[in-house]
């Protein structure tokens, strides 16, 4: 892949993580407070869980696009975290600080390959992609327990039972 090749990739991705970014987060902030540990099953994670992966990998995302290596030592989640709201904050102060300076890598760096864990070896800026799509697929887990939960589900990608859409307003 040419530098300008994966500049032109980035400039369609990365305004899409950001958009996903702001309907996460409503996702995240719609686990119902004190109701967190529901799990449809005993095999599933529980709704905390899954939020601090959400949360926490994307974060990570941006850490391996800054730093050019994927390296995970320890995924589990802090023991100081108590509810969503902990990692709502965590998610917030983790992609407003590295999200900017993502936007900023130079196509030469979106364009160098780099290994994933032994299974890939793309160039960077193809794993933009893989978290968009990593990031969806948990955030809609998450959003399949909302109403178990006695949550509301938000507006995603249209309108939803607790969120219907609305027309736009003529002015």
């Amino acid at each position: 892949m040419t530098p300008e090749q994966a500049r032109f990739l980035a400039d369609i991705f990365l305004p899409l993580v950001e958009k996903e970014h702001g309907t996460t987060r409503r996702v995240l902030k719609a686990v119902p407070v004190g109701k967190d540990g529901y799990r449809p099953h005993p095999d599933s994670r529980s709704a905390l869980e899954i939020a601090w992966h959400i949360a926490s990998s994307e974060v990570w995302f941006l850490d391996g696009f800054l730093n050019g290596q994927f390296e995970m030592e320890d995924d589990s989640m802090p023991g100081d975290i108590g509810n969503t709201d902990d990692i709502v904050a965590l998610y917030e102060d983790g992609f407003e600080s590295k999200f900017p300076k993502v936007a900023k890598i130079s196509p030469e760096v979106w364009a160098t390959p780099v290994p994933f864990f032994g299974i890939y070896n793309n160039p960077t800026v193809l794993y933009v992609q893989f978290m968009l799509h990593h990031t969806i697929h948990h955030r809609g887990q998450l959003t399949a327990y909302l109403r178990q939960m006695g949550g509301k589900v938000p507006n995603i990608y249209g309108g939803s039972f607790d969120e219907p859409m609305t027309p736009p307003s003529e002015e």
